[in-house]
């Protein structure tokens, strides 16, 4: 697994010496392989990453499932709510489901809070 590092604000010219930055790198031949999640604002974190969301990120980390019934049973949470929000982290990148069973990505999310 890797690090996600999550970036909050910041535009066009952040994302573009982010992606110089990184092109560098790799023309002097180092290995290059950061993973970012990228959001506007922090209300769109927000709506991304609840607190139950959280909770459920670091419960696969430790705990990978077999299904989404099954995490939904160890949380003890409803299957819909759950299934939601399976599907919100792994349209994000940090969940997925090879054949069924649930696991994390990620070991850890780092933040980057441009004002």
């Amino acid at each position: 697994m890797s690090d996600v590092k999550l970036i909050v604000g910041g535009g066009l010219e952040d994302d573009a010496a982010a992606f110089v930055d990184a092109w560098r790198r790799a023309e002097r031949g180092e290995e290059v392989r950061e993973r970012a999640l990228v959001f506007e604002s922090w209300e769109a974190l927000a709506k991304v990453l609840t607190g139950e969301r959280v909770r459920l990120l670091k419960h696969v980390h430790a705990h990978p499932e077999p299904s989404v019934s099954a995490l939904a049973r160890s949380l003890g949470r409803q299957y819909r709510r759950v299934h939601a929000d399976v599907a919100a982290l792994e349209a994000a990148g940090l969940l997925a489901r090879p054949g069924g069973a649930v696991h994390a990505t990620a070991d850890t999310l780092k933040a980057d809070i441009r004002l």
